[in-house]
């Protein structure tokens, strides 16, 4: 089955029509046929390009590491200007935004609280409503799909550029309807309008719904990234490798004390539903451990519906932990933008989940603790869902 995405909904339209427009965008933004929502509105009788802005990693994504800023720049053959959203600014300043009617975004989300884009569009809203510049949300599909909501809550005092609302680390929701959320019940008071997506389906994954997969990122290559990383992206704040320089980040999980066969048979010993844990060794090429042996493992998600992404990696940090006690360390700050705050408690959104590793309480009961919160975000989302 094949949907239609809010872009290609939005360049059918008239909406754009007399229109100067800056578009919020990078390599992700294509249609069914793989063209750039760019060359579409170039291309768009009545509608002028003004202004592209890209989010982390760049509009092009061509800067690998996560928290290296990108510069401003041009385009030269359409000859507009290319803002950084991830530099000395993350909001749009109003010489951005001056002489533009609206700033169209066209971004594609992973279904994780932590995925900067989303508060880049939250910048994007707040910058617009300062202004008095409408936005236009193309929706795309949440590729883990629109269902499950797992993790804990982000609580207050733990706000960052991988946070700024109290939301679940999985949160089920598409990126237009995020912004209605973020709009509404935030207060960020834009004028603001999605234009929604046909025949897609709460139950659907991305490959469920036949959208386009363009790497919404340089370290999220496969939609099998995106469905463990809510759980795995929290090994950015330990000195456990995420995958990063690998072809499976998020996916192979390693650090150079552990010893692959033992410590995957114990985590699949625990019964985990819907994954298994493949003892592996690999040696990252750039990042943590780089060129260095990692033992550990992948994870294989056997039922989608049923693996539960923030449980297994509170599972895995138990394991890393009792495998190399001396070894294990959570990182050090800065992380982000927050220089205080250990980078798993902002990843985290709280410093609870580490305080409970910490004191040996077992994953299943960790995840049983976060169901309060998930059932009230759950009541508060039911207000902003489109489909």
């Amino acid at each position: 089955m094949s949907i239609s995405l809010g872009s290609e909904r939005l360049l059918s339209s008239s909406l754009l029509r007399g229109q100067r427009v800056g578009i919020v965008c990078n390599p992700a933004s294509v249609d069914h046929q793989f063209v750039h929502i760019i060359d579409r509105l170039t291309a768009l009788e009545g509608a002028r390009l003004a202004a592209i802005f890209g989010p982390q990693h760049g509009f092009r994504s061509d800067v690998q590491e996560n928290m290296i800023e990108t510069g401003h720049s041009s385009d030269n053959d359409r000859r507009v200007p290319i803002y950084s959203l991830y530099s000395e600014t993350r909001i749009p300043t109003p010489d951005m935004l001056r002489g533009l009617d609206v700033l169209v975004i066209d971004l594609q989300d992973v279904g994780t609280r932590i995925y900067t884009y989303i508060y880049t569009m939250a910048y994007c809203l707040t910058a617009a409503a300062r202004d008095g510049v409408k936005v236009i949300v193309c929706d795309r599909p949440n590729p883990i799909g629109g269902n499950a909501v797992e993790g804990p809550m982000l609580v207050d005092g733990f706000e960052s550029f991988v946070g700024l609302y109290p939301i679940p680390m999985r949160h089920g929701m598409t990126i237009g309807e995020l912004a209605r959320l973020f709009n509404e019940h935030f207060g960020l008071g834009a004028q603001l309008e999605v234009v929604t997506m046909e025949g897609w389906r709460r139950s659907m994954y991305h490959d469920d719904a036949g959208a386009p997969w363009v790497m919404p990122s340089p370290n999220m290559p496969t939609l099998d990234s995106a469905i463990v990383y809510p759980g795995t992206v929290l090994f950015e704040g330990t000195n456990v490798s995420e995958g990063r320089g690998t072809t499976r980040p998020f996916e192979l999980i390693g650090a150079p004390w552990v010893s692959a066969e033992p410590f995957a048979a114990a985590l699949n010993r625990r019964q985990l539903p819907g994954v298994t844990f493949r003892p592996a060794v690999f040696e990252p090429t750039f990042h943590k451990h780089a060129k260095t042996t990692c033992g550990g493992c992948q994870l294989h998600v056997t039922d989608r519906q049923r693996f539960h992404p923030v449980l297994a990696a509170v599972l895995l940090t138990e394991a890393f932990r009792e495998a190399g006690p001396e070894a294990f360390l959570w990182r050090d700050p800065p992380y982000e933008y927050e220089h205080e705050k250990l980078p798993f408690d902002i990843l985290a959104g709280t410093a609870e989940t580490r305080e409970q590793i910490e004191a040996g309480i077992k994953a299943e009961e960790i995840a049983r603790s976060w169901q309060p919160s998930v059932a009230e975000f759950e009541r508060l989302r039911s207000r902003f869902l489109l489909y």
